[in-house]
């Protein structure tokens, strides 16, 4: 295992955040054009064909603010144009980028990570996965946390090491790996068999999508083998996600459901769904 503080790598630099509070209660049409073509590309993702017509109907913008919507996610790979709409790449799963992910709901993300971060208590182990709402959950810890040794922070994500290298004394553990620059994160055999050797009081974790049959959900299959066993090494499991994932299927099941303690999420999450989830016998948050 790596020791205290010591980081696999050189870490590159995050982008910057921007923070809308509006963002959260928005309807279709009022989403920015970024938060529509994520939205655009897992549509593509899931159903394997979307149409112009349906589009500028959801949105309730121009056809040449849909085809220009179209294009970018072309030149991203993300879809293949087609006439009247766009289908789906072949093998193509990947979700938001760490950099894009960034600058989705980031109000609510916040809020999710001061809920969260009030659940850490002096002396934890916590395990800490590559989502940008986590990366929220380590901004909002109180600073009297932030002494020491107070807690024990264990995660394989590079934006999280740079942001806690700035504590004083911080009590680290970065876990290695194959870098993956899309996750910002190590993940593969070396990240797997240094987790193995942990145990943890806590692990918080994100998300690509959440649905009831199909539980939690990543898009890249070592990203899922890590998630699974931060799951298997912690004694409490909380997932903390915007409400977008909601209904979402990744391509990956990380965990079930039941697996967790507790969700943490914002207050547009379907309320049927966290319904169901509760009679799961799950604790909702809702923040």
């Amino acid at each position: 295992m790596m020791g205290k503080s010591q980081l696999p790598m050189e870490l590159p630099q995050v982008g910057s955040e921007k923070d809308s509070d509006s963002a959260d209660l928005r309807s279709d049409k009022d989403l920015s054009a970024l938060e529509r073509r994520s939205l655009i590309a897992q549509m593509v993702m899931e159903k394997g064909v979307v149409y112009l017509t349906d589009l500028v109907e959801k949105f309730k913008i121009t056809e040449t603010s849909i085809r220009r919507d179209l294009t970018l996610l072309e030149q991203a790979g993300r879809l293949k144009r087609i006439h009247g709409g766009a289908v789906g790449t072949t093998g193509n799963v990947r979700s938001d980028s760490f950099i894009e992910k960034m600058q989705l709901h980031n109000a609510a993300k916040q809020r999710i990570g001061k809920a969260a971060a009030e659940l850490i208590r002096p002396r934890d182990v916590l395990l800490l996965d590559s989502g940008t709402t986590t990366l929220q959950i380590v901004k909002h810890i109180p600073q009297e946390l932030k002494q020491g040794t107070s807690i024990t922070l264990v995660t394989n994500s590079v934006p999280i090491s740079q942001e806690v290298l700035a504590w004083p004394s911080p009590n680290l553990v970065v876990l290695g790996g194959i870098y993956l620059p899309d996750y910002q994160a190590t993940a593969g055999p070396q990240t797997l068999h240094q987790l193995n050797e942990l145990s943890a009081d806590c692990v918080f974790l994100g998300t690509d999508g959440l649905t009831l049959s199909g539980g939690v959900t990543t898009a890249n299959i070592l990203m899922a083998e890590v998630d699974r066993l931060m799951v298997e090494r912690s004694r409490k499991a909380v997932l903390v996600t915007d409400s977008s994932k909601f209904g979402r299927i990744g391509f990956v099941p990380a965990a079930a459901l039941t697996r967790f303690q507790m969700i943490i999420t914002d207050t547009n999450a379907p309320a049927d769904l966290v319904q169901s989830i509760r009679e799961m016998g799950v604790e909702v948050l809702l923040v």
